[in-house]
């Protein structure tokens, strides 16, 4: 899929998810009609707003930390999150519609109001996000692209890591969980080249969950299956 940036001088990606599933519900579509715009970080998206500025983040949070969750699925980790830790601001950003509709649900039914959602291309909020303003961000269950000649499309590249490195504030933990063997090599090979350090001393500090985390719906299927969870966190140098 090409991206969806139509104007001629619209920075060029190319974008493999999904961007819509099966048939939302009566209210999930009134959740992205009536909640979606007011959450909002701003002007993202390059072809609505070819004269966009970077995000103020002290305006959007005021002056709180702020949190990234990138490809936050049906937002459950999320608005745990949120709800955890209400002095921090947390950004979330899914293409999933569907995603999106369901995590709408869920800030509605938690109360959360620090938060804000982008439904789109992370690539498309790094650019408006400015140098050293995230405190934290997760990587949760991202997509696997199993096949060997799909692993560029994987988020761990140079191509994510460079500007997540960019945005993120030195000694920023950036938590990574996959149950995927494969996406973990990547991952450990990718992270030091965009100046990221791996924080586990022991075996244990990749088996065990964080202590603040929450299994999410795609994390019980995985153990289901029989697959093991990998938690990687790293920092920024």
């Amino acid at each position: 899929m090409t991206s969806s940036n139509k104007h001629p001088d619209a920075p060029w990606r190319n974008f493999y998810g999904r961007v819509k599933g099966k048939t939302l519900k009566s209210a999930q579509e009134r959740y992205l009609d009536e909640d979606l715009a007011k959450l909002s970080p701003g002007a993202v998206d390059w072809e609505e707003n070819p004269d966009r500025q970077p995000l103020d983040m002290a305006a959007m949070f005021g002056g709180k930390d702020v949190w990234l969750e990138t490809g936050f699925g049906g937002g459950e980790h999320m608005v745990h999150q949120a709800v955890t830790y209400p002095d921090v601001g947390i950004i979330g950003c899914e293409p999933f519609i569907n995603g999106v509709a369901m995590l709408l649900g869920k800030i509605r039914r938690a109360g959360a109001e620090n938060v804000k959602v982008y439904p789109g291309d992370v690539r498309n909020l790094f650019d408006v996000l400015p140098d050293a303003s995230v405190s934290k961000a997760f990587l949760l269950y991202p997509d696997p692209w199993p096949k060997k000649r799909h692993h560029r499309r994987r988020f761990v590249t140079q191509e994510h890591l460079d500007p997540l490195a960019r945005v993120l504030k030195p000694g920023a933990e950036f938590r990574v969980a996959t149950d995927i063997p494969d996406y973990v090599r990547q991952t450990l090979v990718e992270m030091p080249k965009a100046g990221f350090e791996w924080l586990a001393e022991g075996p244990q500090d990749w088996r065990q969950p964080w202590g603040d985390w929450i299994s999410t719906r795609y994390e019980q299927k995985a153990l289901r299956e029989g697959r093991v969870p990998h938690y990687l966190t790293f920092r920024k140098k």
